[in-house]
């Protein structure tokens, strides 16, 4: 029995083989359990059984030496570019099993298409699965595209990893695989000031797990599409409307960690508000309902005399990107930003309201909706929402004379 205890421990990667003393102890036997379920629940025939049987759930792709030097898009029309999937070319694929010891192999590019997984892997049946999103932006005066702060994206999923009880690529590893992504699609990149290449790295529990424990394999894989403006109105105004009886996460869950399981539950009110001409939905907090969380996919700010309060992340709302950048941008500004709570008072009160995020970039709000009763906010070319657009967004796309805050990546 200890020789079998010591080849399951062998085959754990090492953030599972680490946490086998104290209280991360339960974890290591929740996961030498896993293990053996897998392998069939033959004790000594694990380590030979599960190789073949997470073959499974590897990606069945058409691997590809040769990638394309075409410039072009296609037939794409980019001036009505939408936010919306376009199959490019090439996804990044990499894969980690127990043997990898919770280091994920150097990857490969695969032409982009459909993925293999077995019906009992870990996604599909316990939603163990991150993702996150990125923009790569083409040059607008030399050849080459812009990444904007990568590294923090890598190290979100690794924090969102450790909740979910995945492993995680290095950021070195994360950021080489975005590069290698983009420029393997680079004729999809849309022309300056025409969108961007968006950009979406997943990390899934890919192997097959009957019984709640963590997957005994994990993908870690990039995909990209061009894309346009995220909401139908453009650059225009949006309208929200709060939303009282959905919440989009509670105290103790997940909703500080960007996990596929914080999206779906906002679909039915999603798409209730837009029914009634709404652009998306305004969640408050789901114990007192009156603190501002976050709308549906993006962080909100309110501005009241020359004061910027955003949402603090309690573990309940996402920490955007975006919504970090702005914060240090209004900053620089001479605003004052506080993270506090927030509550639906400070918003009918407000001048301003507006929201962030990687595919919004900086989206201001017309109007709020909340109780029936709609409250009106300045918008327009002399608000604070769109000096910080465009601030960030001449840092993202690489037309500031100089990035003196070091956050954008070159890929060339």
């Amino acid at each position: 029995m200890a020789a079998l205890t010591s080849a399951k421990g062998a085959l754990l990667p090492s953030w599972a083989r680490s946490s086998s003393s104290g209280h991360g102890g339960d974890l290591w036997r929740v996961l030498g359990k896993a293990l053996a379920t897998a392998g069939g629940g033959g004790g000594g025939g694990c380590s030979l059984l599960l190789p073949r049987r997470w073959q499974s759930s590897l990606p069945q792709l058409d691997h590809v030496a040769d990638r394309s030097n075409e410039e072009s898009g296609g037939e794409i029309d980019w001036d009505n570019l939408g936010f919306g999937l376009t199959p490019t070319d090439y996804m990044y694929v990499t894969r980690c099993s127990p043997e990898d010891r919770g280091d994920f192999p150097r990857g490969e590019l695969c032409r982009y298409g459909n993925i293999e997984l077995s019906p009992s892997s870990g996604v599909l049946n316990y939603a163990q699965g991150l993702f996150e999103g990125m923009k790569a932006y083409r040059r607008p005066d030399r050849a080459g595209y812009t990444l904007f702060r990568p590294e923090e994206n890598a190290r979100r999923m690794q924090r969102g990893a450790e909740r979910m009880c995945m492993p995680a690529p290095s950021v070195e590893q994360f950021v080489h695989a975005v590069r290698q992504t983009v420029l393997a699609n680079r004729r999809w990149v849309p022309p300056q000031g025409k969108g961007a290449l968006y950009l979406r790295p997943l990390l899934v529990g890919s192997g097959p797990i009957l019984g709640l424990a963590p997957a005994p394999e994990y993908t870690f894989l990039i995909y990209a599409a061009p894309v346009g403006n995220y909401f139908k109105e453009g650059l225009a105004p949006i309208n929200l409307v709060v939303h009282d009886e959905f919440h989009r996460a509670m105290p103790g869950g997940t909703g500080g960690v960007k996990t596929i399981a914080n999206y779906a539950p906002v679909l039915r009110a999603q798409m209730d508000a837009k029914s009634k001409g709404f652009t998306d939905v305004l969640y408050l907090d789901s114990v007192h309902k009156r603190y501002l969380e976050e709308v549906s996919s993006c962080n909100v700010f309110v501005v009241k005399g020359g004061v910027v309060a955003t949402p603090d992340t309690r573990g309940t709302i996402l920490p955007g990107i975006t919504r970090k950048s702005v914060i240090e941008l209004a900053r620089d500004r001479g605003y004052k930003v506080e993270e506090r709570l927030v509550s639906i008072d400070d918003l009918v009160a407000a001048d301003e309201v507006f929201c962030t995020g990687t595919a919004v970039v900086v989206a201001p709000v017309s109007t709020v909706t909340y109780q029936g009763e709609r409250y009106e906010f300045r918008t327009g070319p002399d608000t604070v929402s769109q000096e910080l657009y465009t601030t960030l967004t001449s840092i993202q796309m690489g037309m500031a004379a100089e990035d003196s805050k070091g956050w954008t990546v070159a890929v060339e």
